[in-house]
């Protein structure tokens, strides 16, 4: 049994620490033989591994045109110092883990960024650390690459000091997962891409936007946190999304948004939780959009749904604690329906003892419709007048949209 003992450490050591720098790895270390990123890339053969010792490396543009396995160990810091982009990957199968990327530095004539991705496919880019990098990691006309695991930490105190954190520019078939992104631009920014998915991240104290989604057809986020940014999300110009098992939470401000929902057509919002925001969901010139089994909980407003979105369906949502459910800015007939959902406020009855309300539900206030025409009349929210105009509303409903009204809305909160 004494014999096999080194080799089982050597199991336990590899479980533990991963594998170790072997001799064909290159090694770069400030003690070395190597000790550039630069120099070690030019020796290292195409498939090989370079082991990154720890250390602060200060070189210029870091420029991997080989398919290799960049791998830190400890705290190796690649430094910018302020002036410059820290690595530019232009080749395949290219992989990225365990580095800190430090001090980009802001421009206003290109989009530096701690690491950026310039056409090319199946790269991964794990587990490292973006302190003050202006734009964090930018992948442009890529596909098949992974982004995971890293954390990002922006510095800048305007949007326009600030870059994104996750950065994507016509790529296709990205997976974006369990990063944490905070102080950037915008979290996460979509431009142009394709069949792609965010899953898992937290996007919080964002300049601007947690995720915003622009020409980006056939994409899903699912399972993420957008926290306290300033503007809450933004998916635009874009069909065939799924949106599911998010949180949008205290995104507050004049123009925050939970979710902004902008020319965006056949997609699907179910299963998110959308607790104290400004706005919840804000639906303009969204179409046929299917909205289920989501949780509208102490919002400004649940939801607001402008006149020129058309044919949307809003079914088994809970509205609770909501300042306002419903709101649009038309009293005209709409092409948008709610039907089977929990409402808080309503005040009907079941006699039938079918679990949903024998009268219908008009979650739109009265109220509502005059803040949307006349913002500064939101001073009267809780005066006696506008809860006896509220009420005059329900019994005899002038103004309100009849075709917003839920015909069975159920009676007991949706698990």
């Amino acid at each position: 049994m004494t014999r096999f003992a080194p080799i089982s450490c050597f199991l336990v050591a590899l479980l533990v620490l991963g594998r170790p720098a072997l001799a064909q790895d290159v090694v770069v270390s400030p003690e070395g033989p190597v000790k550039s990123l630069s120099a070690a890339i030019e020796q290292a053969p195409p498939g090989g591994r370079i082991v990154v010792r720890e250390g602060v490396y200060r070189e210029p543009t870091v420029v991997v045109d080989k398919p290799v396995t960049i791998t830190g160990e400890g705290q190796a810091v690649l430094d910018g110092q302020g002036e410059r982009q820290i690595m530019t990957v232009t080749a395949d199968s290219v992989t990225v883990r365990g580095l800190i990327f430090r001090n980009v530095g802001v421009s206003f004539v290109e989009d530096r960024a701690g690491l950026k991705v310039d056409d090319a496919r199946q790269c991964v880019i794990e587990d490292n650390r973006f302190e003050d990098t202006f734009f964090g990691i930018y992948l442009a006309k890529t596909a098949h690459c992974r982004v995971a695991g890293n954390v990002l930490q922006g510095t800048g105190a305007t949007e326009t000091q600030s870059g994104n954190g996750i950065h994507l520019w016509y790529s296709k078939d990205i997976e974006v997962e369990n990063n944490t992104i905070r102080g950037h631009r915008d979290g996460i920014y979509f431009e142009f891409v394709e069949d792609s998915r965010i899953a898992g991240n937290l996007s919080e104290v964002n300049l601007r936007y947690g995720l915003h989604f622009m020409f980006s057809d056939r994409c899903q986020y699912r399972d993420n946190v957008f926290r306290n940014n300033d503007a809450g999300v933004a998916v635009m110009y874009t069909k065939h999304v799924e949106m599911s098992g998010n949180r949008f939470e205290h995104n507050w401000g004049s123009a925050a948004f939970g979710l902004l929902l902008k020319d965006i057509t056949d997609s699907r919002v179910e299963d998110n939780l959308f607790v104290k925001n400004t706005i919840g969901v804000y639906a303009e010139a969204a179409n046929r959009i299917r909205f289920e089994r989501n949780h509208f909980q102490e919002n400004g407003w649940a939801v607001k749904i402008m006149a020129n979105s058309l044919d949307n369906v809003f079914t088994r949502n809970n509205f609770i604690a909501n300042t306002f459910d419903v709101a649009t800015n038309s009293s005209r007939k709409h092409r948008s329906r709610f039907e089977q959902n929990y409402w808080d406020n309503y005040e009907g009855y079941d006699l039938d003892r079918d679990g949903y309300g024998d009268v219908p539900f008009r979650p739109v206030r009265l109220f509502s419709i005059i803040v949307e025409k006349n913002e500064p009349s939101l001073l009267l929210l809780r005066s006696f007048f506008i809860d006896v105009l509220d009420a005059a509303e329900r019994v005899v409903p002038s103004i309100t949209p009849e075709t917003l009204a839920d015909e069975k809305p159920v009676m007991k909160r949706i698990l």
